[in-house]
């Protein structure tokens, strides 16, 4: 059964919560019994083995738990002679009976249904006698890992938690990331480290501070173990909703990894992982998301700490929090000393340029560009997302970089890399295909720049599209037609995103347009600033500051001069300017010969009515 139908048919549950229940609320029921049915079917086959170990163990006065958990196979384990089936033959005592299963599951498991507050959904089941019916609904469900994989699994739930947000109003994007975009990432923190994960029994970590539900994580242990099955990814993870975190804890625990290393709480206020480095790390932290909430803690961390904590470099503007997550991510790598780290993060448009010389975004920046850790940005397709059709982009960053991309950084502008979906998921009208993330990857992994070649007719109907990288022979144009070229890869030393931002100031003068001069101070006998003229200018850090002011402001303002204590170091990256092609306006005989043949028409028309 394919995850569509299976979450489709587990979504048919709700006809039986229908009057009773909110729409909203559908997921605090069908969520929880979902994960449920997935752990009843995971111990079935060790069940009876566990429950002989357990009697066995408990006579014998001994600790049962990791005889328990050997014999399951799993990292959990339930003592109880009950499950989903037995369950449904007590139909009187199904309330106590399902209290005392869910009682006999070992900590870890009670922890996620705590965190569903399940006990309360019981209870409400119970008393508008509809317990048993969902129960009976559920326990006939088979969610065995034969019939449906770990990765399956996990696009069911992806798919159930879309569905709910959609009916509730909410953003489905605050709980998972597009799996197409997490490969797309996947690829680019592995890409380079391909010959070391292919060497028997590597381990290494990864680390997700918005884990949602686990997607992330997820997919980069598939990934690593189709590449290498004897390599082992240790994942660790934050959640802050409960109802998330426990999907990421429960599909951890099927996984086999250590569940304590999936924290509950809010990263940037209470990071659950102080002081641990990682090697890998990927990121989709909330877009435009105010911080309020954490002001305090963050602004007393970075006025404490400085670069001892982790927001060193600066604060962004507190309505967009995005660039606070990065920072904390820095604070996570691994010393180069050590192996290094590398990581990617999915951030809107604003981190790229917002904020002047001086401001916390362009001193983030700056701390990013003038320590070498940005190796590529990658500009995504619009519409990729559930809850947003905005621009977004994928960072790549790393303090382990090869020679060859030393002090520079790549731009990768994969916009146009998209087919349409069938059909639409709340805001995702678009995916990438496996063959646009290889290239994608391919590009990243080559270091190359690189073009796109577009085939039109002559009609201007695209025939074709492909990436041509530098050297490589362009395609021949049909007859009539031709063929457009856009940069897709550019390559940039790190100063090439920085500048100087001087003030500019011309003289004060009276009335009679005399120059009004300084009585005191530093400007004693000088002429006096006039504020109201005064102006900036943004100087490439790769320009002297004086050759620029005589080309581009003397010729304009002899009597200027430059303000040298006010100058500010800053960086922006305006990735769209990059990439942009001018094209030449239509020639007035094109546009006359057009409007000769519509007004011909016209008349022909009307000539055709008057006959």
């Amino acid at each position: 059964m394919n995850q569509q139908v299976l979450s489709s048919f587990i979504w048919s549950v709700a006809d039986l919560l229908r009057g009773d229940y909110r729409q909203s609320d559908y997921g605090k029921v069908i969520l929880p019994f979902t994960v449920l049915r997935r752990l009843d079917c995971v111990l079935e086959s060790s069940k009876a083995a566990v429950l002989a170990e357990f009697a066995e163990k408990t006579k014998a006065g001994l600790n049962p738990e990791p005889f328990l958990l050997r014999k399951s196979g799993q990292s959990f384990y339930n003592t109880s002679e009950m499950d989903m089936k037995r369950l449904l033959g007590d139909q009187d005592h199904i309330r106590e009976n399902l209290f005392a299963y869910i009682q006999a599951f070992s900590p870890e498991v009670r922890d996620i249904f705590e965190r569903f507050d399940f006990a309360t959904q019981v209870e409400r089941l119970a008393k508008n006698g509809l317990l048993y019916l969902v129960a009976e609904k559920f326990a006939g469900i088979d969610l065995h890992p034969e019939r449906v994989s770990n990765s399956q699994m996990g696009h069911v739930f992806e798919e159930l938690i879309r569905k709910f947000a959609e009916i509730s109003n909410e953003t489905a994007g605050e709980h998972f990331t597009p799996r197409e975009v997490i490969r797309l990432m996947v690829n680019l923190i592995f890409v380079e480290d391909d010959d070391v994960l292919s060497k028997p029994g590597v381990v290494r970590t990864i680390y997700d501070p918005t884990a949602g539900t686990g997607g992330m994580l997820s997919v980069a242990g598939e990934h690593l173990e189709d590449m290498n099955p004897q390599a082992r990814l240790t994942m660790f993870g934050q959640e802050l909703n409960d109802e998330s975190y426990a999907i990421c804890k429960a599909d951890m625990l099927i996984k086999g990894q250590n569940v304590a290393n999936i924290v509950a709480g809010n990263t940037l206020s209470d990071d659950g992982h102080h002081g641990k480095k990682f090697d890998y790390m990927l990121s989709n932290p909330p877009f435009g998301v105010e911080w309020k909430k954490v002001e305090k803690e963050v602004r007393r961390e970075h006025e404490s700490q400085g670069h001892n904590g982790r927001f060193g470099p600066g604060l962004p503007r507190v309505s967009d929090g995005s660039l606070l997550f990065l920072m904390h991510l820095l604070s996570k790598m691994r010393p180069a000393s050590e192996g290094g780290c590398r990581f990617g993060i999915v951030l809107n448009g604003s981190p790229l340029f917002t904020g002047g010389a001086g401001s916390g975004e362009s001193e983030i920046r700056r701390h990013l560009l003038e320590n070498d850790l940005v190796e590529a940005i990658i500009g995504l397709p619009t519409d990729m997302f559930y809850n947003t059709g905005i621009s977004t982009y994928v960072w790549i960053v790393s303090n382990r970089k090869p020679d060859h991309r030393r002090g520079k950084v790549q731009l990768i502008d994969a916009s146009s890399m998209w087919r349409k979906m069938r059909k639409s998921l709340g805001s995702k009208r678009r995916e990438m295909s496996g063959d646009q993330i290889a290239t994608v990857t391919n590009l990243f992994g080559d270091f190359t720049e690189a073009q796109a070649a577009i085939v039109v007719d002559g009609e201007g109907r695209e025939l074709s599209r492909g990436v041509i990288r530098d050297g490589e022979p362009s395609p021949i144009a049909p007859e009539g037609g031709k063929v457009k070229l856009a940069p897709v890869s550019r390559i940039f030393l790190n100063e090439a995103f920085g500048y100087r931002t001087i003030t500019v100031e011309r003289p004060q003068r009276d009335e009679d347009g005399r120059l009004v001069l300084g009585e005191r101070g530093k400007l004693k006998g000088k002429p006096q600033p006039d504020s109201s003229l005064r102006d900036t200018e943004n100087v490439p850090l790769e320009e002297g500051i004086e050759s620029y002011f005589r080309r581009e402001v003397l010729p304009h303002a002899a009597d200027a001069w430059i303000d040298h204590e006010k100058t500010k170091v800053g960086y922006e990256i305006p990735f769209n300017r990059h990439f942009y092609v001018f094209e030449p306006p239509r020639s007035l005989a094109e546009i006359d010969a057009d409007l000769k043949l519509v007004t011909d028409r016209i008349k022909f028309m009307i000539e055709g009515l008057a006959a």
